[in-house]
């Protein structure tokens, strides 16, 4: 069993509760909406479990070691809660996004923002995205959700670093960061360029726009993205120019850019946009979806070698997310997106027989399990479930919304550029939080035995 912090105790505990137990995979039908809807549900129960910020004397949203993953989580959340209607853990979500926003609704908060990249940032800053795309509610007391991925485009347009490469971001944030503050890397300009697409979308605001061609302009008169052979590289070291590139492909990079093209396209219906769609697009299915690996979603780096680490495992479950409002906001990608995702999930519910729970695994293209345990696995097949339903809603009008077509979260264009306010350190969420936030503990108790051993030992592959 792969997981960090494993130890003979709790071995022992595992054998002792799920002894007696007969492993199942999740029962999946791909063209029965009732089936895929029971299977994410099952899948994101196995998610939350690990998550303890919902739970006195814990922060939400608070993950100390690994802050990003949190938004892994919620992002999961939205999707699960969009496409099934089940609102079981929306009080969570909408309590974690808004705890983690820090007070100048940028996603710094102060106990995390000394470490941090711009990919951590961003992250944060999509999920409230999609928040306010799928019309999750604003709450009463708090930060809009598209202020909030205002505030985030707005700290990192102030980042916007030419003094290596004429442009870019770095991967880290500061300088005592080490060689991090000189990469300027993919995901961070690849996410960047997304919100600003996804921002330029909503709003009809033409300074998201300009900003979206910026970025794009900048990414592939570097090593980051080739427009002609569609190739998306990992990083590039700009203390040598932003001369060469990594060339490690990764579903999360690929998928970013993509999604960036995707929504520019469907705000601007220019043919450029839809010739890096499609280029994208084509570069992605032929990368991660291998005939020798069945045509099921695969991160090549790292998992035939089984060295994926926590954040990799997030990444195809991101992908995943993103195919599915590709497929929406550029209809003629759907016949090539569906199937992949579609075979893709019958081979995830196929690796969830673990630990006698349905804990599931990084392989899926093994179609069993692969001794993988973490939060980080049932989060990314929580996002294949969920992205599943698109044919089941795709004639009901769905999200994601603009300002225009139904979008109601309140706008501030100058959102985190309040630098006079200091963010003061999260306290820990008390009975009274516990019990406003609607915590489901009662729901967990019932599922509590059969999870509760794997959890213990913490998160990690």
């Amino acid at each position: 069993m792969r997981v960090s912090g494993t130890n003979s105790i709790c071995a022992v505990i595992l054998y002792a509760l799920t002894l007696g137990y007969q492993a199942h995979a999740i029962e999946l039908d791909i063209n029965n909406e009732q089936s895929i809807k029971d299977a994410a549900a099952t899948a994101t129960y196995g998610m939350m479990v690990w998550y303890h910020g919902n739970e006195t004397g814990q922060i939400p949203g608070a993950f100390p070691s690994k802050w990003w993953e949190g938004s892994a989580l919620f992002y999961a959340l939205l999707n699960y809660w969009h496409f099934t209607g089940d609102s079981t853990y929306n009080d969570e979500l909408s309590v974690g996004l808004q705890w983690q926003s820090g007070t100048n609704g940028d996603y710094l908060p102060s106990n995390y923002s000394h470490f941090l990249g711009n990919d951590d940032q961003m992250f944060w800053g999509l999920a409230a995205m999609t928040a306010a795309e799928l019309k999750f509610p604003d709450v009463s007391n708090g930060f809009s959700w598209l202020s909030l991925a205002q505030g985030v485009f707005n700290s990192q347009k102030g980042r916007w670093d030419t003094t290596m490469c004429g442009g870019g971001l770095t991967w880290q944030m500061f300088q005592y960061q080490g060689s991090g503050y000189t990469l300027k890397n993919a995901i961070s300009n690849g996410g960047f360029f997304q919100l600003a697409a996804r921002l330029a979308r909503y709003t009809e605001d033409n300074e998201y726009a300009t900003w979206a061609n910026k970025v794009w302009d900048w990414s592939v008169n570097s090593p980051l993205v080739n427009n002609k052979t569609w190739l998306v590289q990992d990083s590039t070291e700009g203390t040598n120019g932003c001369k060469d590139g990594a060339n490690i492909p990764w579903t999360y990079n690929y998928g970013t850019y993509l999604m960036g093209a995707a929504y520019m396209y469907n705000y601007t219906g220019d043919q450029q946009w839809l010739d890096a769609t499609n280029g994208l697009l084509n570069m992605t299915l032929q990368t991660f979806f291998r005939k020798e690996s069945g045509f099921v979603m695969e991160d090549v780096t790292c998992e035939p070698r089984e060295i994926c680490n926590n954040n990799e495992v997030l990444f195809k479950g991101l992908l995943s997310t993103w195919l599915s409002y590709i497929a929406l906001v550029v209809p003629t990608t759907y016949d090539l997106i569906m199937p992949k995702l579609q075979t893709s999930a019958v081979a995830a519910a196929k690796s969830c027989t673990g630990n006698n729970n349905n804990t599931c695994g990084v392989q899926w293209y093994k179609s069993q399990w692969d001794g993988w345990t973490g939060m980080e696995e049932q989060i990314s097949v929580s996002q294949v479930f969920s992205a599943n339903l698109l044919p089941f809603v795709q004639s009901k009008a769905v999200a994601p919304v603009t300002s225009s077509t139904g979008g109601n979260s309140t706008s501030n264009p100058s959102a985190g550029l309040d630098n006079n306010k200091t963010d003061s350190t999260p306290t820990l969420i008390t009975t009274g939080d516990k019990a406003g936030a609607g915590i489901l503990t009662l729901i967990f108790v019932g599922g509590w035995i059969a999870f509760g051993a794997f959890a213990l030992m913490g998160s990690g592959v």
